[in-house]
């Protein structure tokens, strides 16, 4: 029995030979990069267009970071909320979901224990807070009752904090806090 002849393979370039095409292709190519130093581009065939200029990148992004929202007074209605909402809570109608007392502690144990008192209403998802300061010796009131304003509006915790009012006008010593909704 005999085989029929197999068909011829096609014919191979031998290894390291370039056609003029691979040559154009490759020169084009090498326009688009950047060449090493010490380096120079290969020169294309004469009738070779040019490629393109290459777009330079665009301009890194700056990440906009948010805008810190203005400072905190007790007793003045923030941008953001509705003035029925803020009569209500102004008037002493919205119901304090928790209450601090501050009365005895040194500055630094009280603003420990609002700082934690505020991180953790917030987390709980409450939207009114109370926070007893006590009114004080003297004119200007106590110490706790003067930093409180202060205090609220550290970068820690003034996004926490949407308003801030006396319950009564009678009771300076006290304030309610309106939180601000978690994202």
């Amino acid at each position: 029995m005999t085989r029929p002849p197999s068909p011829t393979p096609p014919r191979r370039r031998r290894p390291g030979t370039l056609t003029e095409q691979d040559r154009t292709d490759w020169a084009t190519f090498a326009r688009l990069i950047a060449t090493l130093p010490g380096r120079s581009l290969p020169d294309l065939p004469p009738d070779t267009p040019l490629p393109p200029p290459r777009p330079s990148p665009p301009a890194p992004a700056i990440p906009r970071l948010p805008t810190p929202p203005p400072p905190l007074s007790v007793g003045t209605q923030p941008g953001g909320l509705d003035n029925a909402t803020w009569n209500r809570f102004r008037a002493g109608k919205l119901a304090p979901a928790r209450t601090l007392d501050l009365h005895g502690r040194t500055a630094q144990r009280a603003f420990q224990a609002l700082h934690a008192f505020l991180h953790s209403a917030h987390a709980d998802r409450l939207r009114c807070v109370e926070v007893i300061t006590g009114r004080g010796a003297g004119e200007a009131g106590g110490v706790l009752r003067r930093e409180l304003p202060l205090w609220l509006n550290l970068p820690a915790l003034r996004p926490l904090v949407l308003a801030a009012s006396h319950p009564h006008a009678a009771n300076a010593g006290s304030v309610r806090l309106l939180l601000r909704r978690p994202k």
